[in-house]
C-alpha cells in the first residue's frame, strides 16, 4: 500500500485585531509576532505594524524571508547556539525590536523561552494559529480531546506513553524522517494498524498531507516542517503501557525491581507533586523512577546506580517505556550523590545498609522533602526501624503472595515481606 497524498483547505491565520504596538518604544518594546506560511498576507494590522516599526526584526531565516516585504530595519537571523539568542535581545532593551515566531509563539515557542528573561510587561505578542489549531481544523479533531507533544528537539520515546487504542496524537516532530522512525516504533509495540497523517508546510502554498497506516509507511519522504497526527489502533498483541501499575514483565530486570504492587504503595507513599524531582538510590532496573516519571510530563528523575550493567538496563528501560528523560548518575552512594540537584523526594531501594548511605540521604533532603525507604532484610529493616523511632514517621509492613501451582493444586506463595519507612523532613 503507497501513502496517499492530498491538500487541505487553508485556514486563514488570527488577524492579530486590537490596538497596534506604540512602535514598540517606552514599557513595551519588544513585539512577538507568530507568522504562518502564508506569509504577510495571513498578519493582521497590528503584527504588519509592529514588524514594519522594527530597528530590528529577529527571527529564523524562514521567518524573515517570509515578512521581508514588511522588514524596515535590521533583519538578523537567530545566532548560533539559540542559548545566545534571548541575550541579543535582552541586549537591545528599549528600542523597537521584534520577534518573529512560528505560529502561536508560546505554544512550543520562542515566547516561552523569551519570557523567562524579558517580563510579560514588556512584550506585545501577536500570536498566529498553532500548529496544532491549524491539524484539529484539517482533521476535524476536537483539540481539548488531543494529546499534544513536541518532539522537536526531544526524544521521540516520548510518544510510547501516548499509545493507547482510540487516542488521537498531535506531535510536532524535528525532521523529515521523524515521522517513519515513530511509524516503526509503532509497529513495534503492536500498533502498527493505526492510520498516521503527515501534515506539511500548513497554511501555506505548498500544504500537502500524507496519510497511511504505519505498518505501510515505510521510508516515506516528507517535509522537514511537518506536524504527525496519529489515530492509534492497536488489537491484542499492542502492548499498552497502563496509566499506573507497569507489570514486572515489561522491565528488563535481574532479580533486582521494586515489584508492581510494593512499587504501587511506594510511589502513593512519595506522593508526587507536578514538577518535582526523585533521587532513586540503587534503582536497581529503575521501575519507581519510570513510573514516577510517566504520571506527569513535569516530572523529574535521577536514578542513582552503581553497578554498571544495571545502571545500562535503567537506560534501555527508560528508552522502551517512554521515559527517557530519565537522568542515570552510575555510582555508588553516598559519592555519587554530591552535585545533584536538590531532591523533592527520595526513595532508597537498595544499599541503605552500606555504611553512610541511609544518613547521607536524610542529611541531603531538604526541609519539608519525603523519603521512602524499602527493606527486606532484616539488617535493613532494623536501621528503618531504629531511624522511625528517632526521627519520627510511618512504619508500614508489607506482605504480597500470589496463588501458584503446588503439584494439582493451587497454594500462596508468599514474596519476601517488605518493610516501608515513609517520612517528611521538618
Amino acid at each position: 500500500m503507497q501513502p496517499s497524498r492530498a491538500i487541505s483547505d487553508r485556514t486563514e491565520s488570527s488577524d492579530g485585531s486590537g490596538p497596534p504596538p506604540e512602535a514598540a518604544t517606552g514599557p513595551r518594546w519588544l513585539s512577538v509576532v507568530g507568522i504562518g506560511e502564508d506569509g504577510v498576507d495571513g498578519l493582521g494590522a497590528a503584527a504588519r505594524a509592529a514588524i514594519a516599526g522594527a530597528a530590528v526584526v529577529f527571527g529564523g531565516r524562514r521567518h524573515l524571508a517570509l515578512a521581508r516585504p514588511l522588514v524596515a530595519g535590521e533583519a538578523r537571523p537567530w545566532p548560533t547556539p539559540f542559548d545566545t539568542a534571548v541575550a541579543a535581545v535582552a541586549a537591545l532593551r528599549g528600542r523597537p525590536i521584534c520577534v518573529l515566531a512560528s505560529g502561536d509563539p508560546f505554544q512550543h515557542g520562542v515566547g516561552a523561552t523569551l519570557a523567562r528573561r524579558i517580563g510579560a510587561e514588556e512584550m506585545t505578542v501577536i500570536p498566529a494559529a498553532s500548529a496544532f489549531g491549524l491539524a484539529a481544523a484539517r482533521l476535524g479533531w476536537a483539540l481539548q480531546e488531543v494529546e499534544t507533544i513536541s518532539l522537536h528537539g526531544r526524544a521521540e520515546a516520548l510518544v510510547r506513553p501516548l499509545l493507547h487504542p482510540g487516542t488521537r496524537i498531535l506531535a510536532l516532530t524535528s525532521d523529515g524522517a521523524a515521522p517513519a522512525r515513530i511509524a516503526r516504533r509503532l509497529v513495534e509495540a503492536g500498533f502498527g494498524a493505526s492510520r498516521l497523517h503527515v501534515l506539511e508546510a500548513m497554511g501555506g502554498p505548498r500544504e500537502r498531507r500524507l496519510t497511511a497506516r504505519a505498518a505501510d509507511f515505510g521510508e516515506a519522504a516528507c517535509a522537514e516542517l511537518n506536524l504527525l497526527a496519529v489515530e492509534v489502533e492497536g488489537g491484542a498483541e499492542a502492548a499498552v503501557l497502563p496509566l499506573a501499575g507497569l507489570d514486572d514483565a515489561l522491565f528488563e530486570h535481574d532479580g533486582q525491581i521494586t515489584k508492581r504492587e510494593v512499587r504501587a504503595v511506594t510511589l502513593a507513599a512519595l506522593a508526587p507533586r507536578r514538577g518535582e524531582l526523585l533521587w532513586d538510590v540503587g534503582a536497581g532496573s529503575g521501575s519507581v523512577a519510570i513510573e514516577w516519571l510517566l504520571r506527569h510530563p513535569s516530572l523529574r528523575a535521577v536514578a542513582v546506580e552503581a553497578r554498571p550493567d544495571r545502571a545500562a538496563r535503567i537506560r534501555r528501560n527508560a528508552e522502551a517505556l517512554g521515559a527517557p528523560g530519565l537522568e542515570v548518575r552510575e555510582g555508588a552512594a553516598p559519592a555519587a550523590l554530591a552535585g545533584l540537584p536538590p531532591p523533592d523526594a527520595i526513595f532508597l531501594g537498595g544499599g541503605g545498609t552500606d555504611p553512610g548511605v541511609l544518613e547521607a540521604v536524610i542529611a541531603k533532603l531538604p526541609a519539608g522533602g519525603r523519603l521512602v525507604a524499602n527493606a527486606v532484610t532484616l539488617a535493613m529493616q532494623a536501621r528503618l526501624t531504629e531511624a522511625a523511632g528517632r526521627l519520627g514517621g510511618d512504619l508500614v509492613a508489607l506482605s504480597v503472595a500470589r496463588a501458584a501451582p503446588v503439584g494439582a493444586m493451587t497454594a500462596w506463595r508468599p514474596a519476601l515481606p517488605v518493610v516501608q519507612w515513609s517520612w517528611v523532613k521538618r
